[in-house]
């Protein structure tokens, strides 16, 4: 009995295949974050946002009316300015919570948890960049193009050019500062435009000083910015927003990070809690064109 417990023991050992620990970690692919950044939005008031559901009140001006002034003759009473108040939210509290394995850690050579900070910071990013993007519902209806039901259809390469003259007029005439103006658009839309002598003879990056995370060019007085976090529904209709950074307020806080050793694992663990929140303070400062996909 024994004898054949040693016969088997050899014959396992014999046919054992060892695992190899790679050096080197495939990490994920990851997405240019786009929306969240300075010159896309403002961050005007986020030292003065701290926790979940706390709020600003931010209050706005109306115009002031021009009269003719008569020589000796009295003026009119002083206007009353009208104001709007609008408020800024933290509505967003996401989170992380991973663990790696003692023996994880001890097996693998690369800085596994230095890796997994990394990974998880961009899915937080990642998450609110989306939750930007949504903002497009926020835009002034007299700023749009097409919509769900009608949406713009791009006959040809030339057409994607032109629909961004047609959002800059938009702008223009909401009397929004030329300065500054930002278009994000998907990837199959740039590639229409590269195929237009329009941009790539005027619009490329070349001379551009300071790019902005995700821009390739600049054209009808827009940075052009690309992302995939474009909203669309079913990969059609997509929603290409455009406007300046005075539109769109966003504030953020990494409120907690904590390191702890989970009870019944042997194990190193962190959590996060990341708190955000946007208001469209602007709504003339934004333009959005729904378009169909070409031959999509």
């Amino acid at each position: 009995m024994f004898a054949k417990a040693m016969d088997l023991q050899k014959f396992a050992l014999s046919n054992f295949i060892p695992t190899i620990w790679s050096a080197q970690l495939l990490v994920s692919l990851k997405k240019s974050l786009v929306y969240g950044q300075e010159g896309v939005v403002n961050r005007n008031y986020q030292g003065e946002i701290s926790a979940y559901g706390d709020t600003v009140k931010i209050n706005s001006i109306g115009a002031v009316t021009i009269g003719d002034y008569t020589k000796n003759t009295n003026i009119e009473d002083p206007e009353t300015l009208t104001d709007a108040t609008r408020t800024l939210q933290i509505t967003e509290s996401k989170y992380f919570n991973f663990q790696v394995d003692d023996i994880d850690q001890a097996q693998q050579n690369p800085k596994v948890m230095q890796q997994a900070m990394q990974e998880a910071a961009y899915a937080l990013r990642n998450t609110a960049d989306q939750f930007i993007a949504s903002h497009y519902t926020d835009a002034d209806p007299a700023n749009t193009i097409g919509d769900d039901t009608t949406p713009a259809a791009l006959a040809d390469e030339r057409a994607a050019y032109e629909l961004l003259v047609d959002l800059s007029v938009k702008l223009d005439e909401a009397n929004v500062p030329e300065d500054g103006r930002w278009v994000i658009v998907p990837a199959w839309f740039h590639g229409l435009m590269l195929k237009d002598d329009r941009f790539t003879k005027n619009g490329t990056t070349a001379g551009v000083t300071t790019l902005m995370n995700g821009q390739v060019g600049a054209a009808a007085g827009f940075n052009i910015l690309k992302s995939n976090n474009v909203p669309n529904t079913a990969g059609a209709k997509y929603k290409i927003m455009a406007g300046t950074s005075m539109a769109i307020s966003y504030a953020e806080q990494i409120n907690q990070v904590e390191a702890y050793r989970p009870e019944k694992r042997f194990a190193d663990a962190v959590k996060g809690l990341h708190l955000y929140g946007a208001k469209t303070v602007r709504p003339e400062a934004l333009a959005v064109a729904t378009v169909d996909r070409l031959n999509g």
